[in-house]
């Protein structure tokens, strides 16, 4: 495969800035290869949805915006196959049609831009100039589905491509089958953050068991869902490192040939809840609430 020289600024360096390079981009007027899906869509080399993907995709639930410093090292103009971006280096509006594509298992794991672990059932994105970490809304023109994503990543850099989505992303816009479509990606600013975050925080129940409460299975919180036990041991280490009171209930379960970063039990529904509600709040991610 013919050797490729890029030059990246600063910290920009992504799973999929090196995906490109392997993909045999020799120049700008090269393209990528690709592995056809169907007819009008596809996805890059050995990428795509995993072997055995969650049958509950459709009850993640959006990623929860919260004000958050952006990282110093993924606003520094950067240079990647031959063109320059330079991200934006604070919260402002931003509102741009264009084509959204995924990305997935080929990444799935791995490390993003942000420095986080790249998880494809998760609710995030990746942009070339966005600020990392922000939020942004997806609206598919077509359909009118709306998600709310959590930007971490750079990327897509090919010319016609704005946005690329989580798996689980796309599958709640429905451009998992044609590997692409058009959408409307615009930023959520800070004001927007406070209200949604006052508004959750009126809507949050209380912890605890009433006493004539009617007893429940026992719930688990699950982080993500993973094909190779490798992947999942780097993750559970990365939530274990980011939330040390969870180290003691957290651990990998193997369902379905997935390895599940799971974190329980808890008694009921409602402590579940609880708990995934502190993991929003610190962490900026909304685990799953699986009853066992």
């Amino acid at each position: 495969m013919p050797t490729v020289l890029l030059s990246i600024s600063g910290c920009a360096s992504t799973s999929q800035y090196d995906a490109y390079t392997e993909a045999g981009v020799v120049d700008n007027n090269s393209t990528q290869q690709l592995t056809t899906k169907q007819s009008g869509g596809g996805y890059y080399l050995d990428d795509g949805p995993g072997d055995n993907p969650p049958d509950d995709l459709h009850l993640i639930p959006d990623a929860v915006p919260k004000l958050e410093p952006l990282r110093e090292a993924n606003t520094r103009p950067y240079e990647v196959m031959g063109q320059s971006f330079e991200p934006m280096t604070a919260l402002e509006p931003y509102k741009t049609r264009g084509t959204a594509s995924w990305y997935g298992r080929r990444y799935h794991g791995n490390q993003t831009a942000s420095g986080e672990i790249y998880d494809m059932y998760a609710m995030t994105a990746a942009h070339p100039t966005l600020p990392l970490p922000s939020y942004a809304r997806v609206t598919n023109v077509h359909n009118g589905k709306t998600v709310i994503v959590r930007v971490n990543d750079r990327g897509p850099f090919l010319s016609d491509r704005l946005i690329d989505l989580s798996y689980t992303a796309a599958y709640k816009l429905d451009i998992i089958d044609n590997g692409s479509g058009e959408v409307v990606v615009e930023s959520i600013l800070p004001e927007e953050i406070r209200k949604i975050a006052s508004s959750n925080s009126q809507t949050t129940q209380p912890v605890g068991k009433e006493k004539n409460e009617k007893s429940e299975n026992e719930a688990y919180l699950q982080f993500g869902a993973f094909g190779n036990v490798d992947n999942a041991q780097v993750y559970l280490s990365h939530i274990q490192n980011q939330l040390p009171w969870l180290r003691k209930v957290i651990g990998i379960t193997k369902h379905n040939g997935l390895f599940k970063v799971h974190a329980g039990p808890y008694a009921s529904h409602m402590l579940a809840q609880h708990a995934a509600n502190t993991v929003t709040r610190q962490l900026a991610i909304r685990p799953l609430i699986v009853i066992d």
